[in-house]
C-alpha cells in the first residue's frame, strides 16, 4: 500500500466535507465549512492535501498543515483525517509529514493538538516520537460540556529520516 499526497482541488472539497462529517470522524475533529476548505486552498500558511492510493487513486483521506510562513520554523500538523481506519493509512501519511517537514521544509518542530478522547490517534502520535507538551483542559465547548486538547510535538533533532524515533542522547 502506498498512499500518495497531492494538493487538494477545488473539486475535491467534496470528499473532504463527506469524510470530515463521518460519525466515526466527527467526534475528534471540528468540521470547517465547505467555504472555509475552499478559502484554505487559497492561503499561502496552508498545506490542504488529499490523500490517495499511488495505484488506484482513490482517495483515502486528507491532510491540513499550518505554518508555512511560520518565520519559528514550526509546522502544525491540523488535521489528518481518514476514511476507513486500521488500514495503516494514518501512520503512513504520518511518516510522509514528518519527513516533508524536516527533510524538505527545515521545520524545527511539527506539532499538533488531539482530542484528549482521541486515544487511537494520541497513540499513533506517541509511537512515532511525538512528546506530549501539556493539555489546554475543558478548551473546546461541545454542547453542554468541554473537551480538552492535548499537545504534542516532534522536534528535528528527534526525527530520524528513516521515519524512525532518533535515540535518545
Amino acid at each position: 500500500m502506498t498512499i500518495h499526497l497531492r494538493r487538494t482541488t477545488p473539486a475535491d472539497i467534496s470528499f473532504v466535507c463527506k469524510v470530515e462529517n463521518a460519525p466515526e470522524n466527527t467526534p475528534f475533529i471540528i468540521p470547517w465549512s465547505e467555504e472555509r476548505h475552499h478559502h484554505a486552498l487559497g492561503n499561502p500558511d496552508i498545506l490542504h492535501m488529499i490523500a490517495e492510493k499511488k495505484e488506484t487513486g482513490h482517495p483515502v483521506g486528507y491532510v491540513i498543515i499550518a505554518g508555512l510562513t511560520n518565520p519559528h520554523q514550526s509546522i502544525e500538523l491540523m488535521r489528518i483525517t481518514i476514511a476507513v481506519k486500521g488500514e495503516g493509512y494514518g501512520r503512513n501519511i504520518l511518516r510522509q509529514i514528518k519527513h516533508w517537514a524536516f527533510i524538505e521544509q527545515k521545520a524545527h518542530r511539527l506539532w499538533l493538538d488531539v482530542k484528549e478522547t482521541n486515544d487511537r490517534a494520541r497513540t499513533l502520535y506517541v509511537s512515532e516520537g511525538f512528546h506530549i507538551e501539556g493539555t489546554l483542559r475543558d478548551c473546546l465547548k461541545s454542547g453542554d460540556t468541554y473537551e480538552s486538547l492535548i499537545i504534542l510535538s516532534i522536534l528535528a533533532s528527534e526525527y530520524d529520516a528513516k521515519g524512525l524515533v532518533a535515540p535518545e542522547s
